[in-house]
């Protein structure tokens, strides 16, 4: 199969040839990733209304607009006998819009609040399916509206006990209040926020509103986190530093439903827990870092081979009859998870690497594996999933604030999951009808351009081969313009 096409072939030479004819007007280096420069506190601190060096409150905000394009792209069948998950084979246009404001306050020695509202609006194509493991655009909300909706994304308490070692500064940045830490300290933080904000973090796959595009960069794809349909949810964490390591636990809330807005409250009934150990290194006197995190989620959900079973046992079992929860799959032929769904436990374990090479160039990897037994509750529908590549920034030519970013992603589903999928069942994201079940595999590469001191403009380009896992469709390709502005 010819990988790259004729026009995305033409895109990444002109990119690469932009950086390698600008490499001769190198100036001075500035470290990746780059120090948060928010001109907003800049500007009070100047005029004397704060003082970063006792720093009591901070308010910060950021603004995004995304601007999605799909080509059309061949497909042998969409939505095979009413299958209501697939992308659509004819070109699509979406957008996200998002904007959010991030406040601190300190309440006490080593306590500290944080209160995030945010604003979404957005149009996904295809409602948001037809997708596995490299949904395009990370910003997409599973019940998300073209119509702006104001929400409470986090609201959460934190309370930091030193415990000897070295001082370390933090800087002032969202949901940081500037301070002064011991290397050795324990964190703990309950309420309301999004597990990613502690967990599975990446200097160069991490910040998507400035890196990649693709959700396959944000975190592991086949991490299914628990979180609601907008990806934040209700919990504790609790962190300990060690100098140059790190071990945290969190303990937190499940949707009510897969993929649905509302959590359950029991929290000891139903829940997701992980556990994450980080060690940060220096390699030929550059920073680097390695993480090992493994979750569990126990839940109420189905499994892929209880499905089936049902449905061969007894027929009327499908999913057209389904009594409870579904997709609304229309399909009287096929399985469905509605018939099958328990307490079940999900598990998976994931290898996250982070290594700067050079003061503009970092380089990451990651890798997760999970059971692939049950359905896809919260995340992506990914069981197994890799991801890798590098960002540079633009001194070599003069432009120390832009950055070029090059990465790859590959996710696959369980034998289980393809077989359910085969026999017409939909999850969450995906379902053709049908399944020629063959590996999902991305190129995700971007340009972002420094406009202003702290507003960027991104180019960026994905070509995705076997959408949804289907050999029979695909591939297609994305082409997303970004704008991002933090104050």
């Amino acid at each position: 199969m010819d990988f790259m096409p004729v026009f995305p072939r033409v895109f990444l030479i002109c990119l690469c040839c932009f950086f390698a004819a600008s490499s001769a007007c190198a100036n001075s280096p500035e470290s990746i990733p780059e120090e948060n420069t928010p001109s907003l506190m800049n500007l009070l601190s100047e005029a004397g209304w704060h003082n970063f060096k006792d720093e009591r409150w901070n308010v910060y905000g950021q603004a995004t607009y995304i601007s999605d394009w799909h080509s059309s792209f061949p497909a042998a069948y969409t939505n095979l006998n009413g299958s209501p998950n697939s992308l659509f084979n004819q070109s699509e246009h979406g957008f996200t819009a998002t904007l959010t404001l991030f406040a601190g306050l300190k309440t006490w020695e080593g306590g500290e609040i944080y209160y995030v509202p945010e604003m979404i609006a957005m149009k996904a194509f295809s409602e948001l399916k037809g997708v596995g493991g490299s949904i395009y655009n990370f910003e997409l909300q599973k019940n998300g509206s073209a119509t702006p909706i104001v929400y409470r994304s986090r609201l959460f308490f934190k309370q930091n006990f030193d415990l000897g070692g070295e001082k370390i500064h933090l800087q002032s940045a969202p949901m940081q209040l500037d301070s002064t830490v011991d290397s050795r300290r324990l964190v703990f933080r309950i309420g309301n926020f999004s597990i990613l904000d502690f967990f599975d973090k990446n200097s160069f796959a991490g910040d998507l509103r400035r890196q990649f595009t693709n959700m396959a960069f944000m975190t592991h794809a086949a991490y299914d986190f628990a979180a609601d349909a907008r990806g934040y949810t209700m919990g504790a964490v609790l962190e300990y530093f060690h100098d140059d390591w790190a071990v945290r636990f969190g303990h937190i809330l499940a949707p009510q439903l897969p993929n649905q807005l509302k959590l359950d409250f029991r929290a000891f009934k139903y829940y997701g827990q992980q556990l994450e150990i980080e060690h940060h290194h220096n390699l030929f006197g550059q920073p680097g870092a390695i993480r090992i995190l493994g979750y569990r989620n126990h839940e109420n959900m189905g499994k892929f081979t209880d499905a089936t079973a049902a449905f061969q046992a007894d027929p009327n079992k499908n999913a057209a009859t389904c009594p409870g929860f579904s997709y609304d799959n229309p399909n009287a032929n096929a399985p469905d998870l509605c018939w099958v769904r328990k307490a079940n436990n999900k598990m998976g374990i994931g290898l996250n690497m982070e290594q700067q090479i050079s003061d503009d160039i970092g380089l990451f990897f990651r890798g997760m594996y999970s059971d692939g037994k049950t359905e896809v509750y919260s995340y992506t529908s990914s069981d197994h999933s890799i991801s890798f590549g590098g960002l540079v920034k633009g001194s070599y030519w003069a432009r120390p604030k832009d950055t070029f970013g090059l990465g790859y992603a590959q996710s696959w589903i369980s034998k289980q999951h393809a077989a359910y999928l085969n026999a017409g069942g939909v999850d969450g994201f995906i379902g053709d009808g049908k399944l020629n079940h063959k590996p999902e595999q991305l190129i995700n590469v971007f340009y972002s351009f420094n406009i202003l001191e702290t507003l960027w403009f991104s180019l960026d380009y994905q070509h995705l081969v076997n959408p949804a896992y289907n050999g029979d469709r695909g591939p297609v390709d994305f082409y997303t313009v970004k704008t991002h502005l933090e104050f």
